[in-house]
């Protein structure tokens, strides 16, 4: 996310300015090694610690594996410190930059993930996978027109990756193209039907965030095309989103053709109950809490399809 050291008032002067960007920075970076002095005292980090390959003598394959080890074991400035020393080892510039902007992109440094991913597509222009990955940095800095047209690179170079679709389908909605973005859900779900289904993934369709009116939407879209295909548990877990998020689902799927069958499904009537009360639940809690109580609110009574 783009910001600025300069206060919106200009009563600093630039040198006060400059001084204030470099306390900043200082306080971020021993905040970030104060975290990291504090995950070196795990027992995990002691068993990692044993088994580390020396920077200066193992090959740029070791320790890319090892700072992929670190990574996913949620030690991200040790596996960016192995990810470089791979690199001045030697190993291949654009896995490695791909690799550490996606840490940075995890730890949530957006305008160094997209330096990182820059680098990359400038060097090696058909790489599909940084284009997908500067996609995710341009949609989380709010930018989705630019990630659209990132996205699409990556689908044009690579047609086979389900992620790559899955992303472009989440700007495209952004965007409000549901037309658009209906089309990549489905091309993304024949090449994996599980794609939306999945909790993370590098360059993230975790990490993209949609308003309550697009997470709607997006989970009813998500509905009609799980009915098309007869997976029944998926079309209603999608319901279940839609009608969580504000959606008045059975009036949507009367308009439906594929969905309509189902409006008066027992399963659909007992879930779009259920997320009425949720709903009316976080109201309460909300309305309690603005007004300075502590809200405790009764638990929502939840049908079931025997009842």
């Amino acid at each position: 996310m783009r910001s600025s050291v300069y206060p919106v008032r200009f009563a600093l002067s630039l040198f006060a300015a400059v001084s204030l960007s470099v306390a900043l920075a200082a306080q971020s970076s021993n905040a970030s090694e104060s975290a990291r002095e504090r995950m070196h005292q795990s027992e995990q980090w002691r068993m990692i610690e044993k088994h580390l390959p020396d920077p200066a003598t193992a090959t740029p394959q070791q320790l890319e594996t090892q700072a992929d080890i670190l990574r996913a074991r949620r030690f991200p400035e040790d596996a960016m410190d192995y990810y470089k020393y791979a690199l001045a080892r030697g190993g291949n510039v654009p896995s490695l930059l791909n690799k550490i902007g996606l840490t940075e992109l995890e730890m949530r440094n957006i305008a160094l993930a997209r330096a990182y991913f820059q680098r990359v597509v400038k060097m090696s222009k058909k790489d599909a996978e940084a284009w997908n990955n500067l996609g995710a940095v341009e949609f989380l800095d709010g930018t989705p027109s630019n990630a659209v047209s990132d996205y699409r690179k990556a689908v044009k170079l690579d047609r086979r990756q389900a992620v790559f679709h899955a992303n472009l389908a989440t700007a495209y909605f952004e965007q409000k193209d549901y037309a658009s973005a209906r089309r990549e859900m489905l091309a993304a779900m024949k090449l994996d039907p599980q794609i939306f289904e999945h909790t993370e993934s590098d360059g993230g369709i975790s990490a993209h965030v949609l308003s309550a009116e697009d997470r709607a939407r997006f989970s009813f879209e998500m509905a009609k095309l799980y009915a098309g295909n007869g997976l029944e548990d998926q079309m209603l877990h999608s319901l279940a989103m839609a009608s969580e998020a504000g959606m008045d689902v059975q009036r949507e799927m009367r308009r439906d053709v594929v969905l309509a069958k189902f409006e008066m499904d027992p399963r659909v009537v007992v879930l779009v109950h259920n997320a009425q009360m949720l709903r009316e639940s976080r109201a309460a809690a909300s309305s309690a809490s603005s007004a300075g109580g502590v809200a405790v609110p009764a638990m929502p009574k939840t049908l079931s399809v025997e009842e």
